[in-house]
């Protein structure tokens, strides 16, 4: 088969070379056509030098193509992976530091909550030029992936302005479904389940082993787990209020909602400092920076590593390349996907980007009707989905009083913060976030001028409830594989609990 890939993002490490090796692994796609493309030229020769190798080791003939111009990648490529992160890690910093000062103490930041609205600002004007790009010059039927968080805003985005068909993609479903399995003592291929609702808020609505059902016992289960009981308190608890567990993490699902870190105070008693995404305050910022650091110094030594094998059973959870191949292949893969709702889930809004099951083969990609979400986690949807709705709309318009109503209607936010604050945060990460906000320029003149002219609320020197120091390139020394494995992985919070396959 023959046919173009184009990866945008591609200096991205951790996503790119598991989501070739995923790719790869497929046989009939051994002569495809591979591009990588990134605004940062080094980042791009060391992925693009490591992945070639892996290439070459594995015995194929593909010869990547590596630039700087995104156009060039993207000429007649027939699926675009996106991993972007706009801003990288200087602006993922100001989305945890500032808010701080006013209280709001994030684990991740890049979905809902100060720093995921942010981050979605930034992000959404990327994707809409990344958008014009493909319609430019990728074949006409093209698809594009999209990894990039806030993964709702994002793919709402680019369904609804893009022009471009976009498939929002995500790893929080399978390790809820391995957890189930676990607490039950089953191998997750035994359990059958189904998921629905909103990236980072789907819900475990249905589980059952052998036609039982599980869902009825599942609290008593986790409540008996020795390791979630300590490492998952949120989702226990959210679990115990609402019937239904959660995909997200401790750590993320506790920044979604308004319960759980609104008082320094309780924060600890909801979290687990064990893993960074059990609650850790920035804790993703600080993995992120780790890995990335970690991978610039190193990169000499993962040369010298062995390559890592393009085979089946080396291939990962990733939905992405089980989705190419359905669609190329026609072998039909059940997975869940993010996509415009149009009445799936009767109870969310039909313009929602919405997570819910669905099938992939050659006739393209199919979603059954969920029907009603129960109404308790309909409803905490709902507010995150009014949330994005605004948060889209400011980013697309450029508008700074719908940004401010995204802020204020967001539920950790508004559970923190008064509106006098939350205007001025939203000034001060509007200024802060300038060099990548090109939508905002008369809002961050404005904003300039009043944070210029004093009176301002005061705010405090805070590090959060429960913040860990960076860790140096000397520290990551001590244990290379650990090292090795935070800036190799996609997802950097694989292994916080032991699983069954």
């Amino acid at each position: 088969m023959a046919f173009k890939v184009a990866f945008i993002g591609a200096g991205s490490i951790g996503f790119t070379r598991g989501l070739l090796r995923d790719l790869l692994s497929v046989p009939e796609f051994h002569d495809i056509q591979v591009a990588f493309t990134d605004i940062n030229p080094h980042n791009l020769e060391m992925v693009t030098e490591l992945c070639q190798r892996d290439i070459h080791e594995n015995g194929l003939s593909i010869q990547i193509q590596a630039t700087t111009d995104r156009k060039e990648a993207l000429e007649g490529a027939k699926y675009v992976l996106c991993t972007i992160r706009v801003g990288g890690l200087e602006a993922f910093a100001t989305d945890v530091d500032i808010p701080l000062k006013y209280g709001v103490d994030q684990c991740v930041g890049d979905t809902l909550c100060a720093g995921g609205i942010m981050y979605g600002q930034r992000g959404i004007s990327e994707m809409l030029r990344i958008c014009q790009d493909i319609r430019e010059v990728a074949a006409p039927d093209v698809t594009l992936l999209n990894y990039a968080n806030p993964m709702a805003m994002l793919t709402w985005a680019c369904n609804k302005y893009g022009g471009v068909r976009t498939i929002g993609l995500c790893h929080g479903v399978q390790h809820g479904h391995h957890q189930i399995a676990e607490v039950y003592g089953l191998k997750k291929k035994d359990v059958d389940i189904i998921c629905a609702g909103i990236n980072h808020q789907t819900w475990y609505i249905q589980a059952t082993h052998e036609g039982k059902d599980l869902t009825a016992g599942l609290l008593e289960a986790f409540e008996n787990h020795p390791e979630y009981t300590r490492t998952e308190k949120v989702r226990i608890d959210m679990l115990r209020r609402f019937g239904y567990y959660s995909t997200e993490s401790n750590g993320h699902l506790s920044e979604y909602v308004p319960w759980y870190r609104k008082r320094a105070s309780e924060i600890q008693d909801w979290i687990d400092m064990g893993s960074w995404i059990n609650g850790e305050t920035g804790g993703y910022l600080r993995v992120c920076t780790e890995g990335r650091r970690w991978f610039e110094t190193d990169f000499p030594n993962w040369m010298k590593d062995p390559a890592i094998v393009y085979a089946q059973e080396k291939r990962s959870e990733e939905h992405g390349s089980y989705i190419i191949e359905g669609l190329e292949t026609g072998r039909v893969y059940r997975g869940h996907f993010n996509l415009v709702n149009r009445g799936v889930i009767s109870n969310l809004p039909d313009d929602a980007i919405i997570e819910a099951p669905g099938y992939v083969d050659r006739n393209g990609i199919s979603m059954p009707l969920v029907g009603e979400l129960p109404l308790g986690p309909a409803a905490v949807c709902n507010v995150s989905i009014s949330v994005q709705r605004l948060a889209v709309e400011a980013a697309v318009r450029g508008d700074d009083k719908l940004l401010r109503q995204a802020f204020m209607m967001d539920p950790l936010v508004g559970a923190v913060c008064n509106p006098k604050e939350i205007w001025q945060m939203v000034d001060e990460m509007l200024v802060a976030q300038e060099a990548w906000l090109p939508q905002y320029g008369a809002a961050i003149a404005e904003a300039k001028q009043r944070l210029a002219a004093g009176n301002l609320i005061p705010t405090k020197e805070y590090e959060g409830a429960a913040r860990l120091k960076v860790k140096t390139v000397a520290d990551m020394q001590q244990d290379r594989d650990a090292a090795n494995k935070n800036a190799g992985e996609a997802d950097k919070g694989k292994d916080r609990a032991a699983t069954t396959a």
